[in-house]
């Protein structure tokens, strides 16, 4: 089996640049953010479940999820939110466990930007923190979403802190300078992980 690193970093850290990085190496990338998207996706359980719950409503035009819609229905109400998140974590963590049985690179990256909030590092070998400080994630954050300054530190106060993040981190990328930096840091690790992978054989 294929050693996994977890790689994970606050909103605005990089975690996307980074992954990119790893993967023209030709290491297998399991993107929860992603496999998040399939479990939902029109003729999948979980869409049938949402529809069965919430009706027609949540749904567009085209039969997919209407994602703000369903935002809508569950930020005011816990229970709510509370029954989607029974519904998908479950779907998502099999999702990811089989796309890391499938993953045939000498180790895979398991990219979870919540890893650490739903203790998602135990599916790992090691965890990858991109770490930034908070000035850059902000900066980041509303040059790339457009957001405004309140509802990013919203989603700060909801992640875990730097501080957390580095506790838990094995290795660390720190990604305040440029794409230079960051390429020699991921080259460097890039040969760390393949050493680690040789070993487990």
């Amino acid at each position: 089996m294929t050693i996994v690193i977890g790689l994970t970093g606050g909103i605005g850290s990089g975690k996307t640049t980074v992954a990119n990085m790893f993967a023209k190496y030709g290491i297998d990338l399991i993107d929860a953010d992603i496999i998040a998207r399939e479990v939902v996706a029109v003729g999948s359980v979980g869409l049938a479940r949402i529809t069965e719950k919430f009706g027609n409503r949540i749904l567009l035009s085209d039969g997919s999820l209407n994602r703000s819609q369903l935002r809508t229905v569950i930020f005011s109400d816990p229970q709510l939110k509370n029954w989607l998140n029974q519904l998908l974590h479950p779907l998502i963590n099999e999702k990811m466990l089989a796309d890391i049985n499938r993953a045939i690179s000498p180790y895979c990256l398991l990219i979870v930007p919540l890893m650490i909030e739903n203790n998602l590092q135990t599916m790992t070998d090691r965890l990858l923190v991109v770490d930034v400080d908070q000035q850059t994630q902000i900066m980041r954050t509303q040059q790339r979403d457009n957001v405004s300054l309140e509802q990013i530190k919203n989603i700060l106060a909801a992640q875990a802190s730097r501080q957390q993040r580095l506790d838990a981190a094995d290795d660390i990328i720190c990604n305040n300078g440029d794409n230079q930096a960051l390429l020699t840091q991921v080259a460097q690790l890039h040969q760390y992980y393949l050493s680690l992978a040789r070993a487990a054989k």
